[in-house]
């Protein structure tokens, strides 16, 4: 008999509209469809390029395109769920302008470094919003089934988290990467981080180097490799690289839950050719048994957008006791993320040859 996983958020009983801040390339490619596919309605948009916002509205049938963030919220006040699709550095400029106790959603990652995520933590806390980033790699049915047979010890006691990406991304979808001082973990690898915390809770602390490479020349870094502490007993590493340019078949990018019973393997199929990828796959192995794969009831684009809107509708409206990326919790990422490049300025200990 298959085994049965968890796999989705359930959907909120009477859900409020969306206002769309921000109409780029991941409205289009990630929210839209799946708020359409979660039967969630958005209702106006808003963006500084009036150009861009009147396209999306008309792509996407959405009723109201509005003038700037202050007609949007005179508009809604707080019967609307706001999902903030913006770049990093302006979120701390767009929160101030939110109602009182509003709902919502921010894109990740949560400000550019842990300054900037202090700061915005410090505005949803002052203005009571119930407010989450969206780390949606938590919500895709393979990690949420992930999540699940670990906490019902399907696999025994955890031992290996092991993430290991050896893809061609091409980053010249990316422009807006080119200048920044951080890329690889700060936009790629921090979805990975998240997740481990998610599964394993905060390590002791990390050791980390991140790096160019000549192949992509223009960016601070595309190659990573991390090893976070959790003591004598659970391993966890990442190792990372987005410049194989030989071709699919060595091509990988899979995360290993190894346990004391058995192990997990997850394959992250968005990241292979991407943008048009392939399905994502689970595959279990228990007590020494043969590999069995867990079918999967979506893919992490776009099926995890959902679950991030629909937490935030649902504890904005008392069905869900927690926000499960809330600020709190999203700014420990942040953390990590800091302490990641904190390690990158520490030498490594020298050979001793005497």
């Amino acid at each position: 008999m298959p085994i049965e996983l968890r796999q989705s958020w359930p959907a909120p009983s009477a859900p409020k509209p969306i206002v769309l801040i921000g109409a780029g390339g991941i409205v289009r490619d990630a929210h839209l469809p799946a708020y359409a596919k979660a039967g969630l309605t958005v209702s106006g948009v808003v963006d500084p390029n009036m150009d861009n916002a009147r396209a999306v509205a008309a792509d996407f049938g959405i009723a109201n395109v509005h003038d700037d963030l202050a007609a949007a919220v005179a508009a809604n006040g707080t019967d609307a769920v706001y999902d903030l699709a913006t770049p990093p550095d302006v979120i701390t400029d767009i929160l101030p302008h939110l109602p009182d106790g509003a709902a919502a959603l921010i894109q990740k990652p949560m400000g550019a470094d842990q300054d900037q995520a202090r700061r915005i933590r410090a505005i949803c806390r002052d203005k009571k919003l119930k407010a989450a980033i969206n780390f949606q790699l938590r919500f895709s049915p393979m990690m949420m089934a992930v999540a699940d047979a670990l906490r019902r010890g399907l696999v025994g006691e955890l031992l290996e988290i092991e993430v290991h990406l050896n893809i061609f991304t091409p980053w010249h979808l990316f422009p807006f990467l080119a200048p920044m001082p951080r890329v690889e973990i700060a936009v790629h690898s921090i979805h990975y981080l998240d997740l481990i915390r998610a599964l394993a809770g905060n390590p002791k602390g990390v050791f980390v180097r991140s790096m160019r490479d000549p192949r992509a020349a223009e960016l601070a870094q595309t190659r990573t490799s991390a090893v976070l502490d959790y003591g004598d007993d659970l391993r966890c590493l990442m190792t990372i690289n987005h410049n194989h340019q030989c071709g699919r078949k060595f091509q990988s990018a899979w995360f290993r839950f190894e346990g004391t019973r058995g192990a997990l393997m997850v394959k992250l199929g968005v990241l292979y050719d991407y943008p048009n990828g392939e399905p994502d796959e689970l595959w279990l192995c228990a007590d020494g048994g043969e590999w069995e794969r867990i079918e999967l009831e979506g893919a992490w684009f776009v099926d995890a957008f959902m679950g991030t809107m629909r937490n935030v509708q649902r504890f904005d409206a008392g069905e869900d006791e927690a926000l499960y990326t809330d600020i709190e919790d999203a700014y420990q990422t942040m953390a990590l993320v800091e302490a990641c490049f904190a390690s990158m300025q520490k030498p490594a200990e020298p050979l001793r040859l005497d």
